[in-house]
């Protein structure tokens, strides 16, 4: 069966009302994840309706994430803090399996994960943001946590790749290759299509189409907040 690539031009709403609605904060037209596991939040159409259910859902001063498939209109009480557009790639194709075994990590590893991300900024990762799904990573021989990725996104068809980051003197050894291509397998192995957004000029965009990835479509990221 074809898996339902339109869901994937509105993925934050579709994981929300799927399989992580037990993390869904809700109200009519909109959700979005506890403001200590993800910014991201949804619309179920980007009407005005729908923009005041999710005032509902936004404290003052919060900044929440939005991904569509079009540029939003967002109404006069929001304010647009950042909007541009970044790459959706799928990999449809199974992989090689990396030589590296990645570790698995847990929620006693969150502060090392919490200090590597700060480090290296690959996007929002919270003190909760590990409930969205599987995290593993690669230690020194230190002992330290040098890189790591992990699922963000999780619907009946998908899973969202992300917080793909190496310390700045452990790259150019493979690891993120290692750890993308690990996570990509298993989620193919479960019988989803495994996807990530990355900024256009991202270097690392080589790296994912090597491994098997290929753009799929120009998604919207929005950042608001209210007025």
């Amino acid at each position: 069966m074809q898996p339902m690539f339109e869901s994937l031009d509105n993925p934050i709403w579709f994981a929300l009302t799927t399989e992580h609605r037990l993390l869904a904060r809700s109200h009519g037209l909109a959700r979005r994840y506890p403001s200590d596991v993800s910014p991201l939040a949804a619309l179920l159409h980007p009407t005005n309706d729908a923009f005041a259910d999710l005032r509902r859902l936004v404290s003052p001063g919060e900044h929440v994430a939005l991904f569509t498939a079009s540029p939003l209109d967002v109404p006069g009480d929001w304010q647009v803090d950042r909007s541009q557009w970044i790459d959706q790639m799928i990999c449809e194709a199974s992989l090689v399996t990396t030589p590296v075994a990645p570790l698995p990590l847990g929620t006693t590893d969150v502060p090392e994960m919490l200090k590597l991300t700060a480090a290296t900024e690959p996007g929002p990762f919270l003190p909760q943001t590990i409930q969205m799904g599987s995290y593993f990573g690669i230690r020194g021989r230190d002992g330290r946590l040098v890189a790591m990725a992990g699922e963000r996104l999780r619907s009946t068809g998908f899973a969202e790749i992300s917080a793909v980051c190496t310390l700045p003197e452990f790259r150019g050894r493979g690891y993120a290759r290692s750890l993308v291509t690990f996570l990509a397998a298993q989620i193919l192995a479960a019988g989803k299509t495994p996807f990530l957004h990355v900024k256009s000029d991202n270097g690392a965009k080589v790296v994912y189409q090597k491994i098997g990835f290929r753009l799929r479509a120009a998604i919207c990221l929005t950042v608001i907040s209210l007025r």
